[in-house]
């Protein structure tokens, strides 16, 4: 081998196993002891084995600082292509500097360029603040901090986010403290995953509010995962540790496609497409006012009983996530009598408009299972907005062009039956009745109560039972509703369910619809 040539491959060996090790062993060490991994240790997690190429390895190497403290490149999860970058913690903290930034805005832009999903994986305080050489060096220059950065650069990834919203899926998981630029980028995103204990999301850290504000309070309580999970909703995933962290991830990627274009993958299904669900005549109770845990409807139908819920801890009175039926993914969107009785909330409406507008996004066609007494009201939800928030849920049903399926399964009354896509107009497909529900402007109890509450008979033992029996009978009998109400196109037992839905969404499965031209809408926020 000629010398020179062996002297430059021994100079990039070097170089290489350098970089590898990020920040030191010594930053290694103190990034376990935290209980958290590093960048490397971490798309080694989330990719297949030896599927990672990774991109802009060597920058930054020459002053110390090993991929400028970003990992990032090309890899495949269950054979299938993703874009990734890993914030190192070890370099500069995981500071945000130019390449650092360039790296991440490249990233993005090869997975919207191959149009493959895009997992950025968060480890940062935000943007980097030059030290005092470098602020002598910038001095002595007459330099901006701003100065050196171009077009592409950390604080602009939103753009490139932007694009690709929409086109292919982006999820972000949140591994350390971060703040700034790696709290907007993952709000942008498609889902977000925090880590118990180890992942917190603010604007401005505990030290800052406490100096502006004097409240006194931890990173745990401003914006850890539970926080973000429960409160802010700004977590769509919360896990125990960083290994089920990007399990998870593999999971809810092998529901996706890998961009708009595509439809989900397709599984072989060994789960009986035209089996009996017997099991729901014990779930729900033909009581309308008696609560009941839709996930147990969900998983019932569902090809195993897989349900990957989204946002399962916030504004839990909707759930929203994914299934198979039949090998194929389905978004399914459900009123939960357990919680605030299935009633729809500000919160609810945000969470419901969100995901049916990725579920559209994607070609994942929905299902709606309807329980819902309407709207809560209340002074502090029409204070909070329950109109403008309401109108999001309106404003994602007409927009949305997948196949939809509605089923009620009790009740929908009132503004419930907008809200969950019931009545005719709103876009729905089919929508199917149970033979127990019951629809309406109120329920039957309060129409009979404000019929005839004023009646003179109205205090007579059994008088009122006799009303109610016959409003159910006549006004509230699904099966002789649909005889003259041509907008519902069946009832079904709801042990027939999954066989119907099946059948239903493999009829759907070629729709196409059309929208005017325009540049695009203005959703109410």
């Amino acid at each position: 081998m000629d010398e020179f040539l062996q002297k430059r491959l021994a100079e990039l060996d070097a170089v290489r196993q350098k970089v590898r090790m990020g920040g030191g062993r010594e930053k290694i060490d103190q990034q376990h002891a935290g209980g958290k991994l590093t960048a490397r240790e971490r798309i080694d997690l989330l990719l297949d084995p030896k599927s990672f190429l990774e991109m802009h390895m060597l920058a930054g190497h020459a002053v110390d600082m090993p991929s400028d403290g970003l990992i990032c490149g090309s890899g495949e999860i269950n054979g299938r292509k993703v874009f990734v970058y890993s914030q190192d913690r070890t370099v500069r903290g995981g500071s945000v500097g130019v390449e650092h930034g360039y790296k991440m805005y490249r990233t993005i832009e090869q997975a919207l360029e191959m149009r493959v999903p895009l997992v950025g994986l968060h480890d940062s305080p935000g943007a980097r603040l030059p030290n005092s050489d470098e602020l002598d060096w910038m001095g002595q220059r007459k330099r901006s901090i701003f100065s050196n950065i171009s077009q592409k650069h950390g604080g602009a990834i939103f753009f490139p986010n932007t694009l690709s919203s929409g086109i292919i899926p982006q999820i972000s998981a949140i591994v350390g403290s971060c703040g700034g630029i790696s709290v907007y980028s993952p709000a942008l995103n498609d889902f977000v995953y925090m880590v118990d204990h180890i992942s917190h999301m603010f604007i401005t850290g505990p030290m800052v509010v406490k100096m502006v504000t004097g409240e006194d309070i931890s990173m745990e309580d401003l914006g850890g995962a539970k926080v973000h999970a429960q409160v802010t909703g700004n977590c769509d995933f919360r896990v125990p540790d960083e290994q089920t962290l990007y399990q998870e991830i593999r999971r809810l990627l092998g529901f996706l496609p890998l961009n708009c274009d595509e439809k989900p993958p397709a599984y072989p299904c060994d789960d009986d497409i035209t089996r009996s669900c017997d099991v729901i005549n014990d779930i729900v109770p033909t009581s309308p006012a008696k609560p009941f845990d839709m996930h147990r409807v969900i998983q019932a139908v569902v090809d195993h009983g897989d349900f990957l819920e989204v946002k399962r801890e916030f504004a839990g009175e909707i759930i929203v996530g994914f299934g198979r039926m039949n090998g194929k993914t389905v978004g399914f969107v459900a009123n939960q009598p357990m919680v605030k009785a299935g009633a729809l909330t500000v919160d609810s409406s945000d969470k419901q408009a969100r995901f049916i507008r990725f579920c559209d996004c994607f070609n994942i066609p929905l299902v709606m299972l309807v329980d819902t007494p309407a709207y809560m009201p209340g002074s502090d939800q029409e204070h909070a907005g329950i109109i403008r928030h309401g109108a999001k849920v309106l404003y994602a049903l007409c927009e949305a062009t997948v196949p939809r399926i509605v089923v009620v399964l009790r009740k929908a009354y009132g503004g419930g039956n907008l809200g969950m896509g019931v009545l005719p107009g709103l876009g729905s497909d089919l929508v199917v009745y149970w033979p127990i529900m019951e629809t309406g402007i109120l329920g039957a109890e309060q129409s009979v109560m404000l019929l005839y509450g004023k009646d003179k008979n109205f205090q007579t033992p059994g008088w009122l039972d006799k009303k109610l029996a016959e409003y159910r009978e006549t006004y509230a009998n699904p099966i002789y509703d649909v005889s003259s109400n041509i907008n519902v196109e069946d009832v079904i037992a709801p042990a027939e369910t999954r066989r119907y839905l099946i059948r239903a969404l493999s009829m759907l499965e070629g729709k196409k619809a059309l929208r005017p031209q325009k540049k695009h809408g203005n959703i109410p926020l």
